[in-house]
C-alpha cells in the first residue's frame, strides 16, 4: 500500500471513484423497484375498476334476497 492510499490521497480517491463507476448493483435495484411499482400501479387500477362491477353485483343480489323475503 503506498502513501497515497493510506492518507487519501488523489490516487485513492481516483480508485473509489472507479470502483463506485463500475458497480451497477444499485441501477439494478432502482430497475426492479420501478418495475415493481409499475406492476402495483397497474394492479390497483385494475382491481378499482373491478371493484366497482363486484359491488354492483353484490348490491343487486342483496336486493333480489331482500325482494324475495
Amino acid at each position: 500500500m503506498d502513501v497515497d492510499q493510506r492518507e487519501g490521497g488523489v490516487s485513492a480517491i481516483r480508485k473509489m471513484l472507479r470502483m463506485i463507476r463500475t458497480d451497477t448493483r444499485g441501477a439494478t435495484a432502482i430497475e426492479y423497484g420501478l418495475i415493481c411499482a409499475l406492476i402495483v400501479i397497474a394492479m390497483m387500477a385494475s382491481l378499482g375498476s373491478l371493484g366497482g362491477g363486484v359491488a354492483g353485483k353484490w348490491n343487486s343480489m342483496a336486493n333480489n334476497v331482500g325482494n324475495a323475503l
